[in-house]
């Protein structure tokens, strides 16, 4: 099993989540964040006066898959989120070595 968690803009959401449940993708988590990379953030003038927006608003996905899966969701996760210009953001792919559904008890694949 591996955990992906993907940081994209969050005009993109709709557009990716649209994209993972064309693919089979049934469940994840999203959560509103703030962060930035290579951009350095921006400038912007508010009432006459300039100042640095070094934090820009991004959407973190998480999503549980199994190892077969890893490739085809990073790709249309990838396609759905470009846009070809600056801060499109990051996927990271992590190994999860368990998971426990509350609820029952379950373990392993058959908690997901």
């Amino acid at each position: 099993m591996k955990l992906i968690i993907a940081i994209i803009k969050p005009f993109k959401l709709e557009e990716v989540k649209a994209a993972l449940a064309e693919i089979g993708v049934e469940g994840m988590t999203v959560t509103e964040v703030k962060g930035f990379g290579r951009q350095k953030g921006h400038t912007e003038i508010y009432r006459g006066s300039e100042y640095t927006v070094d934090f820009l608003p991004k959407m973190k996905m998480e999503i549980v898959a199994e190892d077969e899966l890893v490739a085809k969701i990073t790709d249309t996760i990838s396609k759905a989120a470009k846009t070809g210009k600056i801060g499109d953001g990051k996927i990271f792919v992590m190994s999860v070595t368990d998971i426990v559904r509350i609820r029952t008890g379950e373990h392993g694949d058959a908690a997901v």
